[in-house]
């Protein structure tokens, strides 16, 4: 197919979302060349994503027009080249999340460079969803957050915790702190665990580098944040045994993860290739398979909607201390890390993923589980 045919389809596509090439609107996009028709068109969102990258294409306002393309559903109605459906069906049969390959994910993401995520983040260094019930700024939204999973876990002094994916150790810290609970954190991020350690030790927190499966002992409570998209659909059950084997009989599990609406066996080509390689996102139904004569579910929150802030946010911080980070990240870096942001904000505003907060108790809260909000 040519490519003023494929730049045919394209702009009878954007044409559906109000979206204007060189257009006055913020959501608007201006073509640098031509062959982004025909790059999108084969590639879809690997196609997006890199020609951005690649500066074929800009927006004012990415994360509006990522949002008009969501709510239309326009990647159904692109229908999608046999190459990537082939390769999407295999991802169903494909572990994609083995030990090895979770290396990956560190190596590529969390082990850019602490300064990258120091200026972005919160000074708790909490790299997922805020909580914005209450919150005027990111500041207030990430330590709501923590105090809401806290109290959601019941945790009480003495108590033993297991922090899965403790990232820079802010949860660890703030449940040590403020609940004066002793605390285990793991991650397979060598520049996470150093920096965490480093936060936590002067507290009761042991910071591992690990992976989840090599995790061993018994704990009052366990809670995972922003790590089960890492995990992989056919690992979901393995997970929640190994939880089930460390969590003592009257404990609590609160799982906070970024989830689909509907089952699919990957995430966006672009976003598998330059973010999150071999990352996940679990259904409902996954997630509810795996817990049946297993767990108790007493509690599930969706935040989906904080995302947006939180993201926007970040991408605010990151602009701004571009400056002081471009001495070690070239251009590109900066369309990529941009293009992430705020193509993430648009789908969470336009709700195609969401925020789960699951907490699951072994026997059931005695009385009744009450839960904060």
């Amino acid at each position: 197919m040519g490519n003023n045919v494929a730049k045919q389809i394209i702009l009878e596509l954007l044409n559906i979302i109000d979206v204007k090439v060189n257009g006055n609107n913020p959501w608007d996009i201006t073509i640098h060349n031509e062959n982004f028709y025909s790059r999108v068109f084969y590639q879809g969102a690997l196609g997006l994503g890199e020609s951005y990258m690649d500066e074929w294409w800009d927006c004012k306002r990415i994360d509006m027009f990522i949002d008009r393309i969501e709510r239309a559903q326009l990647d159904i109605k692109l229908q999608l080249p046999l190459s990537l459906k082939l390769k999407y069906f295999f991802y169903q049969f494909i572990n994609l999340q083995t030990k090895r390959r979770s290396r990956e994910v560190a190596e590529k993401h969390y082990d850019l460079g602490n300064l990258l995520f120091k200026v972005m983040l919160d000074k708790n260094m909490l790299y997922s969803c805020g909580y914005w019930k209450d919150a005027k700024n990111l500041e207030e939204a990430q330590l709501a957050k923590l105090d809401l999973i806290c109290q959601k876990l019941h945790l009480r002094p003495g108590e033993r915790l297991l922090d899965i994916g403790c990232g820079w150790g802010g949860l660890s810290a703030y449940a040590a702190t403020h609940y004066g609970v002793s605390v285990v954190g793991v991650t397979i991020s060598k520049r996470q665990q150093e920096y965490a350690s480093e936060l936590c030790k002067s507290l009761p927190v042991q910071i591992l580098l690990c992976d989840y499966r090599d995790i061993q002992d018994s704990y009052d409570k366990i809670v995972s944040v922003g790590m089960f998209e890492h995990v992989g659909h056919l690992n979901y059950l393995a997970y929640m045994k190994k939880i089930e084997s460390l969590l003592k009989a009257k404990g609590l599990f609160l799982l906070h993860t970024i989830g689909n609406n509907y089952t699919l066996y990957f995430v966006n080509e672009w976003t598998s290739k330059y973010i999150f390689p071999n990352g996940n996102l679990p259904s409902i139904t996954q997630i509810a398979n795996t817990l049946e004569k297993r767990f108790i579910m007493e509690d599930w929150q969706n935040l989906g909607s904080h995302y947006d802030p939180t993201l926007m946010s970040w991408y605010e911080n990151f602009v701004q201390h571009w400056p002081e980070l471009k001495s070690s990240y070239d251009e590109q870096f900066y369309r990529m890390w941009t293009y992430y942001l705020l193509s993430s904000a648009g789908s969470f505003r336009a709700r195609t993923m969401q925020v789960w907060q699951i907490v699951l108790s072994k026997e059931g809260v005695e009385g009744g589980y009450v839960s904060s909000r």
